[in-house]
């Protein structure tokens, strides 16, 4: 496998969909914490049409993990 740098450290995001044969989408989300599912999803939400429920999973109420990296740098 090769190193992609900073983004080999990015966790996997997936989006499923399943089509009923009424017409409904289901949605879920995978790999996001927090609020972040919705901020993702929302545009397609729109699209798709009117959201009749959303069934928060144990991740929502999961605070996103910040990673902060410092670099020191002498200019001669």
């Amino acid at each position: 496998m090769r190193d992609l740098g900073p983004l080999s450290f990015m966790p996997q995001r997936t989006l499923r969909f399943k089509i009923r044969q009424d017409g409904r989408v289901e949605e879920s989300v995978e790999g996001l914490v927090g609020e972040a599912c919705i901020d993702l999803t929302e545009k397609l939400e729109d699209a798709l049409g009117t959201v009749e429920r959303r069934e928060p999973t144990s991740d929502t109420f999961l605070r996103e993990k910040v990673q902060k990296q410092t670099i020191s740098a002498e200019i001669h």
